[in-house]
């Protein structure tokens, strides 16, 4: 491998940041990398572009290597993990050794471990200690939560290294009180990114493409769609010197798409669908109650995530035993013998049941094949019935999800395509 010194130091080409992220814990997928899309979005907002996110394990060699890379290629090298007082946190040693840079003690931090450990007069530990060891002439990042600092420092020329921990809530908190605000006063943020996200459901994403062509090649703002499980996002990025600049520009865009999509379009950046049924729920001052098989109660706990949900949700049966569906919610068993569990006559009966018992406004019902077993021709896996009756409505209907899907997919495309369809049950009462 190249030294340091052998490294060719070309600056002419640096342009930008990238992120590093180091844990073996991350590469062996005992958690879930969240900080780089966090990051990638942070440096969006500050207009500050980046190209490469990188995951090393806890390997010094192999994290110096990466440094050395970055060093040569990148104005920043944002770092996430390794900076605690295990054996394996080796982030700020490697760097210093990288570049051939004794660490120093910094006093501040060792008051700052003793007053957090509430050990102000005992002595600190060794790896206690290890956090207050720092690159000499580095900027130290305070972290308000935890125990180990980060530092901001520029070993060479044209490249600049900001390091905070792994833990998600230190590293934000570190983020927006200072990381943030040095990129922005040393002249790192050049132009503001601003988008926004727009939410549909009942509609494909190559469908939606389809319509929204012309919108799709546009270069400032930009428009790119991404599909989820039962849900397709359209995200609009504009860039310009200031928010009010970026905000013009997207506003005519997110107009088009709304009157190209109509009632397809359920939200706007963080609003779900459950949210949505809530606020039309509560200002019409009226109730609901869910009868559930197949996605074993999914539909009542997407309702009752939001803070005061007892306004509008009174309850719900999750009735898998067709005695369940006979006796608490009064499906007749003829019906069932009949026309099976899974059927529009057995959902619309569950429905009517559950909203005579729980004296609601609005009811709706769900019963399917979710798998992996328990489907037939006539009855694949991925069937699901639905029933929604409100003060005047009666709405019946199947869907097909496929016998491909896991099962947790069929209880999630139920859930979602019952919220979506009260959705628009509720407006097109009004």
């Amino acid at each position: 491998m190249k030294t340091f010194k052998e490294i060719n130091l070309n600056h002419k080409n640096k342009f930008g940041a990238e992120v590093l992220c180091i844990g073996s814990e991350i590469l062996l997928g005992n958690i879930v990398n969240t900080n780089s899309q966090w990051i990638a979005e942070q440096l969006a907002i500050l207009g500050i572009p980046h190209f490469r996110q990188t995951v090393i394990g806890d390997n010094s060699a192999r994290l110096k290597e990466a440094i050395l890379e970055a060093s040569n290629r990148s104005e920043i090298l944002i770092t996430t993990g390794g900076l605690g007082p295990t054996p394996d946190d080796i982030t700020t040693q490697v760097i210093a050794d990288t570049f051939n840079t004794p660490l120093e003690q910094r006093n501040d931090i060792l008051i700052d471990l003793k007053n957090k450990l509430r050990n102000k007069d005992l002595k600190l530990s060794q790896s206690q200690k290890k956090q207050s060891l720092v690159p000499k002439g580095s900027k130290i990042i305070n972290n308000y939560s935890g125990t180990a600092p980060g530092i901001i420092w520029s070993p060479k020329n044209n490249f600049t290294i900001l390091t905070f921990p792994g833990v998600p809530n230190e590293l934000k908190e570190m983020w927006i009180n200072e990381g943030a605000k040095w990129l922005i006063n040393n002249n790192f943020s050049k132009k503001i990114i601003s988008s926004k996200v727009l939410h549909f459901a009942g509609i494909s994403e190559s469908l939606l493409a389809d319509k929204i062509t012309h919108l799709l090649k546009a270069k400032n703002p930009t428009v790119a769609t991404y599909a989820s499980t039962g849900e397709v996002k359209v995200r609009i990025t504009a860039n310009g010197d200031n928010l009010e600049e970026t905000n013009k520009l997207i506003q005519p865009i997110e107009k088009e798409l709304t009157q190209i999509t109509g009632l397809k379009c359920f939200g706007v950046d963080n609003v779900t669908l459950e949210e949505i049924v809530f606020k039309l729920l509560l200002k019409r001052k009226e109730t609901i109650a869910v009868a559930e098989s197949c996605t074993g109660g999914g539909i009542g706990y997407q309702l009752t995530k939001i803070p005061g949900s007892s306004k509008i949700f009174h309850g719900g049966v999750i009735a898998y035993n067709n005695l369940i569906k006979q006796r608490i919610l009064g499906v007749p068993e003829e019906l069932i013998n009949t026309y099976g569990a899974v059927s529009k006559p057995v959902v619309e009966s569950m429905a009517e049941g559950v909203q005579k018992k729980f004296k609601v406004n609005w009811a709706i019902s769900v019963s399917g094949i979710a798998g992996p077993t328990g489907g037939d021709k006539s009855k694949p896996v991925g069937l699901v019935n639905f029933c929604i009756k409100g003060p005047k409505a009666l709405i019946t209907w199947e869907e097909r999800f496929g016998s491909n899907k896991t099962r947790e997919d069929i209880q999630k495309l139920s859930v979602l395509n019952a919220l979506d369809r009260l959705r628009l049950s509720i407006i097109m009462d009004n």
